[in-house]
């Protein structure tokens, strides 16, 4: 592991002038701070202070996924993350991050500067600029639904979306349906990816037809069901799977604007179990993710990190939440490209 002295022979500076640059220093340049800051990462320095108790720092990145509300998806990750780090005596700074803060501050200098041992994230997507670098990072590292391949400094942590969407399908199925669509979320996930992987082989397992205009990406967000949905009810489907519950809700809303009841003319069913699934009208069969474990299982991962015991994936079990959404098929089922004539 590197020295300040060997920091200091590599740019050729001396040790105090190392030390200011690694302390946040006032009588320093920003330039030669950055400087500093930089080639330490790249030689694999890790701050002495920062193993100290009262320097025991993590950090905990946000990206597109709301989690300040107890309402919201990331609300009991972040609780969790944050219960089990400060039982363990270790301050937690919640940090939101976009695309121009990620071109704007390198990975591990950001860690390094600000004193943090190591970070948990949330809500990267693929083409973000910081999953390029936490390909080579020496940072501990923990992502929720993302996988960087072959650093031992970074872990993936998940619920296992393929039983997920299995046991959604196969509930179906056990209800009678035979078409079933699937509204997925955004492109440049890998979660989403996964689900869409693991709906088409469970349709295949249990030998539905695999129509394409039954299948659609659209985002992690309600609206985007009413653009997909009138297809889905066209191709005559009776059921509806969805990437996650707030599209699930947005297809409730949708179909029942149009005159359609749930569960009676089609059932839909979401994944996640936040609080909105058990109040929408009926309340939602949902695949439920356990995000206050999954958060706090996220700080184990990024301790044995910090420990030097590399983790490659872990992933927590899906549960299915059977409610009022879901039902079995109409013997008549709702004959195909006439659906937009129902009143």
């Amino acid at each position: 592991m590197a020295t300040i002295k060997d920091i200091a022979n590599q740019l050729g500076i001396s040790i105090s002038t190392v030390s200011k640059g690694l302390n946040g220093a006032s009588d320093i340049s920003e330039d030669l701070r950055q400087l500093v800051l930089d080639t330490a990462v790249e030689m694999g320095y890790s701050t002495k202070r920062s193993k100290k108790e009262e320097f025991r720092k993590l950090c905990l990145f946000v990206e597109n996924m709301e989690y300040e509300t107890i309402d919201s998806f990331g609300y009991e990750i972040v609780l969790g993350f944050k219960q089990n780090a400060f039982r363990h005596k270790w301050d937690v700074t919640v940090v939101t991050i976009s695309p121009e803060f990620q071109k704007k501050e390198r990975y591990d200098t950001y860690l390094l500067k600000n004193g943090y041992c190591g970070a948990f994230i949330l809500g990267l997507a693929l083409q973000d600029p910081w999953m390029e670098q936490l390909k080579t990072t020496t940072m501990p590292t923990v992502l929720f639904d993302n996988f960087i391949d072959g650093n031992p400094n970074v872990g993936y942590l998940g619920t296992d979306s393929y039983e997920g969407i299995h046991m959604a399908v196969e509930h179906l199925v056990n209800l009678g349906h035979k078409k079933i669509a699937f509204m997925n979320g955004s492109l440049y996930s890998l979660v989403a990816d996964q689900r869409q992987e693991a709906f088409e082989a469970a349709i295949k397992e249990y030998h539905i037809e695999c129509n394409k205009n039954m299948m659609a990406r659209g985002y992690f967000v309600a609206d985007s069901a009413h653009y997909h949905v009138p297809e889905f009810l066209e191709e005559g489907a009776t059921a509806i799977v969805c990437g996650n519950d707030l599209l699930a809700q947005g297809v409730i809303e949708y179909c029942t604007s149009i005159g359609y009841r749930i569960p009676e003319d089609i059932s839909v069913i979401g994944f996640d179990n936040i609080p909105v699934s058990a109040t929408t009208e009926p309340p939602l069969t949902t695949i439920a993710q356990p995000r206050n474990e999954l958060g706090k299982y996220a700080y184990f991962i990024l301790n044995s990190l910090i420990l030097h015991i590399a983790i490659s994936k872990s992933l927590l079990r899906p549960q299915l939440l059977e409610r009022k959404s879901t039902a079995r098929v109409k013997i008549t089922e709702i004959p195909p490209k006439e659906s937009k004539k129902k009143k």
